[in-house]
């Protein structure tokens, strides 16, 4: 495995440690007319994008798979990082997908799959600023304009280590990588996966040190609470695309050196 990959380091490690998971049989036919209701912001890639032609991403073919292993068909639900408390309920959801870090908080609301995927907070500015945002110390002055997306860990961060800072809180992680492209905010903390796969998009942005994050964590899948039978069967899932490579397959796909999916 490569150095420079941070996603999936955690399934290797927790593949060792697993017996051998069989997804519990499924009889033909059934839940044909029963959709899994995935429900996912769309706004996080290369987990999660929705676009002009539906739903793409890491984790969208990751619930397409599921679905197909249930023989159910998919439906995408649409929610936000900040309503996602209340969302998960309200929508019913059956899982929640898009690049979703293991949080303490959502447990609340929802159980967690086995962690697929490890991640870190990394930081994304312009080209011409070289290496002058790449500490916490050297952001957290109050000179420099931080932006982060509502609602989600990247906001958390930003309002936990950058005190100092002015901090621009944005409604959706679309366009957040044109106000730093266009001098209006100076860096964006966030997942080095994303910071990655933005960069292909934005050639003017740069994204620092993706290799040693400021943090580390786990990425998972939502669970809908109290449905032992579905977590079961997609941790089942999960460990073999881990055991088979999917996910690392995937994952080079969206940000490998030779990356094929179009960005955009």
């Amino acid at each position: 495995m490569r150095g420079t990959r941070l996603f999936g380091r955690i399934g290797a490690v927790l593949l060792a440690g697993w017996t051998v998971l069989v997804a519990p049989a499924i009889p033909a036919g059934a839940d044909e007319a029963n959709a899994l209701r995935v429900c996912t912001p769309g706004d996080y890639p290369p987990y999660s994008i929705a676009d002009a032609g539906g739903y793409r991403g890491i984790d969208i073919d990751l619930a397409r798979g599921f679905a197909d292993m249930l023989r159910r068909p998919v439906e995408f639900v649409p929610v936000t990082w900040a309503t996602m408390k209340t969302d998960f309920a309200e929508r019913h959801c059956d899982i929640a997908v898009g690049g979703i870090s293991d949080q303490p908080a959502r447990r609340a609301y929802a159980d967690f799959s086995l962690t697929y995927g490890t991640d870190g907070k990394t930081p994304i500015t312009r080209r011409a600023n070289g290496t002058d945002y790449s500490t916490i110390d050297q952001i957290n002055r109050p000179e420099v304009r931080v932006i982060a997306n509502r609602g989600g860990t990247n906001e958390e961060f930003a309002r936990t280590n950058f005190p100092d800072a002015q901090l621009t809180r944005w409604p959706e992680n679309l366009t957040i990588f044109d106000e730093i492209e266009q001098g209006r905010a100076d860096v964006f903390v966030t997942d080095a996966v994303e910071g990655r796969y933005r960069v292909r998009q934005h050639p003017g942005l740069q994204v620092l040190h993706p290799d040693k994050p400021f943090d580390s964590f786990g990425k998972v899948l939502l669970v809908r609470k109290d449905d032992p039978v579905l977590s079961t069967t997609l941790n089942a899932y999960l460990a073999t695309q881990l055991a088979t490579g999917a996910i690392d397959h995937l994952l080079d796909q969206w940000i490998g050196p030779d990356a094929t999916v179009p960005v955009g």
